[in-house]
């Protein structure tokens, strides 16, 4: 499982929490805590909104401990909304393809999780994606695979409503496969301005995922930067936390889930 961060609020040095903390990110490519594989090397990523609408994405296939540009790119870089992402592979392979975030003009996207079986439903989840948005298909995982039906669903519009479509096709196409292991999902999805974080398991076990609001600021993370104790609350099981110009609010995934099975 991956490891990810995602802030939104005032700007800030990246560095403040992708490197400095005691339990930053960067510590927890190699040192994670409450993720499946205490070690998360294979590639990371940060993606950022500067003066453009469009966000500035750097992603390597080294891991994030030993990259010294990481960490002079993160000293340099003020931004006001950032991802950063370090990844522990699941099976596809280690590229800069594969590494999050994923982009698609103004949006970007991270994901920790994994479908099961994945391989054996590849090609028929890669068919519901249309034409125009496969183009920009330029990896082999199932993180970017989502991602993209999620966009042909709606994401941009209704991100809550679109990410439980997108889920409950996954899952369809795992129960017709047969496939008995699960489909854990935690992401964070922006649109540049505004920012979704989403939490959900089939087998009701899905990977951890915290937030912290202090002054408007905003920090969305895997498993927290610092002690537990400072502010942190959990995203419940199968919700989805919704942050918008003046507001954070966490909203029912399963409900949405729900409301497209009646």
């Amino acid at each position: 499982m991956c490891r990810f961060l995602a802030y939104r609020g005032e700007p800030i040095f990246l560095d403040e929490l992708v490197c400095a903390p005691a339990h930053s990110l960067v510590h927890q490519s190699l040192h994670a805590v409450e993720a499946k594989t205490e070690t998360n090397g294979d590639g990371f990523g940060i993606g950022w909104y500067g003066e453009r609408s469009e966000p500035g994405i750097y992603r390597e296939v080294r891991p994030a401990w030993s990259d010294e540009n990481l960490r002079s790119l993160c000293e340099q870089v003020r931004s006001k909304l950032f991802f950063a992402h370090v990844r522990a592979s699941t099976g596809t392979s280690t590229t800069r393809a594969n590494c999050h975030p994923f982009t698609h003009g103004r949006y970007l996207f991270m994901h920790n999780g994994q479908i099961g079986g994945y391989g054996r439903i590849k090609r028929r989840l890669e068919s519901l994606i249309p034409d125009e948005l496969y183009d920009r298909r330029l990896g082999t995982t199932d993180s970017e695979a989502i991602f993209l039906l999620a966009l042909a669903n709606g994401l941009p519009e209704d991100p809550v409503t679109a990410m439980a479509r997108t889920l409950k096709q996954v899952r369809s196409l795992m129960n017709e496969a047969g496939i008995d292991e699960a489909l854990r999902f935690t992401a964070a999805f922006t649109d540049g301005e505004n920012l979704w974080a989403y939490r959900w398991a089939c087998d009701a076990k899905p990977p951890t995922l915290y937030f912290r609001e202090i002054d408007g600021n905003l920090l969305v993370v895997s498993e927290p930067i610092d002690d537990k104790t400072r502010g942190w609350r959990e995203v419940p099981k199968g919700c989805s936390l919704v942050a918008k110009a003046g507001s954070v609010t966490v909203e029912c995934l399963n409900q949405a889930m729900g409301r497209l099975a009646a």
